[in-house]
């Protein structure tokens, strides 16, 4: 009876902190209202320190310290959205720097992939966009990037991720560098080819060319083969590099569409070790637009570097509904041992909800891109 007394008094107790927490957010409607009619920011970082540390003197040991700092860090939190959602009701939230389309204007467009004739990037561009595609090409991605920036391209098609070796983190760093912007993606089965050339035998091969990822695609296969691997800025490069020298120890590792287009033998086919492997490409464009049926989000953003921070920007998902599907990081130049966080949700720069997010995440990080809707 005595363990049954005490969960009666907890019981109570919890019924006057929830009592307690319905009064805290009817006052909290208040101060929503007075920062609507004054243009006040929601986010006040020093009016939240302070109120830490005056709940911090109110308690008598350091264990209860952290757990009242917790609990009213998550209080702040819960009003802080509240104060949000009443910003939006009242015609408050803002709008965003994005212009919703019916489609993309692709009509003429000149398009810029890394890499050469006979890369998976021109194959994946040609499904997004079509064979007749009016399209040129550059050795690097930031090549690709500059085209759009500078306007010699309309659009870019740039790979960011393949589902076995994992992110092309170089991407990732451009797309916060550059003002451009993600409006479309294209999805690509990955079958890498071992190529030679076509008198070639597989018994002479002592030098094999490819691109680093490639090569970590193709490991298994690579690890009963002593050939020296040495790594080139695309597939297609490897192939056109085979193919030029004429050398018969060389091959290359890339696409069976590479070896059309450099008259190359496939010696083997689907060499990499994973039936599902696929890349995921982007589709770049340097206009704030986005098409009003897109389904998926892009953004980026830094978090003040403390416990907690990145958990209080994820509760905008959480509170608004929003499935998350992507989260990667990348280090901060020139900060060690911090970090920018990349994030992909589904949702539309349209709806409310979306709009409400990406409001509170815009006034509580240190900085935000909203990187393309898609």
């Amino acid at each position: 009876m005595e363990l049954e007394e005490l969960r009666g008094q907890i019981d109570e107790i919890d019924a006057q902190i929830v009592a307690l927490y319905e009064r805290r957010m009817d006052v909290c409607k208040g101060v929503a209202q007075y920062k609507i009619e004054n243009g006040k920011k929601v986010f006040d970082r020093q009016r939240e320190i302070e109120k830490l540390e005056r709940v911090r003197s109110l308690v008598h040991d350091e264990f209860n310290s952290h757990g009242v700092t917790e609990l009213f860090e998550q209080l702040m939190s819960m009003s802080r959205k509240l104060q949000y959602r009443l910003l939006a009701e009242n015609g408050s939230q803002g709008k965003l720097p994005f212009i919703g389309v019916d489609r993309l204007s692709t009509e003429g467009a000149r398009v810029v992939f890394q890499g050469s004739e006979g890369s998976y990037s021109q194959a994946a561009m040609r499904r997004f966009f079509g064979d007749g595609v009016n399209s040129f090409h550059v050795e690097t991605f930031r090549d690709a990037m500059s085209a759009i920036d500078e306007g010699s391209a309309d659009f870019a098609v740039l790979p960011i991720e393949n589902s076995t070796a994992g992110i092309v983190s170089e991407i990732y760093d451009l797309l916060v560098e550059f003002e451009n912007y993600i409006v479309g993606e294209q999805v690509l089965p990955i079958e890498h080819c071992l190529l030679a050339l076509p008198e070639a035998d597989k018994g002479a091969i002592q030098r094999v060319y490819s691109h680093p990822q490639s090569f970590m695609q193709c490991a298994r296969y690579l690890q009963g083969c002593d050939w020296q691997q040495i790594s080139m800025k695309n597939n297609a490069f490897a192939a056109k590099k085979v193919a030029e020298e004429g050398d018969m120890a060389q091959a290359a590792i890339a696409g069976e569409h590479a070896a059309k287009i450099y008259g190359l033998k496939v010696l083997e086919k689907g060499i990499n070790q994973s039936d599902t492997n696929s890349t995921r490409f982007i589709i770049i464009t340097n206009q704030k637009i986005f098409r009003k049926d897109a389904g998926k989000i892009s953004i980026c953003f830094e978090v003040p570097h403390k416990s907690g921070s990145l958990y209080h920007m994820l509760s905008h998902f959480i509170y608004n509904n929003l499935s998350m599907t992507k989260i990667e990081s990348r280090p901060i130049e020139d900060r060690n041992w911090e970090y920018r966080f990349f994030i992909d949700f589904e949702g539309n720069l349209a709806d409310s909800a979306v709009k409400n997010a990406l409001r509170g995440l815009r006034e509580e990080t240190r900085s935000m891109k909203i990187l393309g809707n898609y």
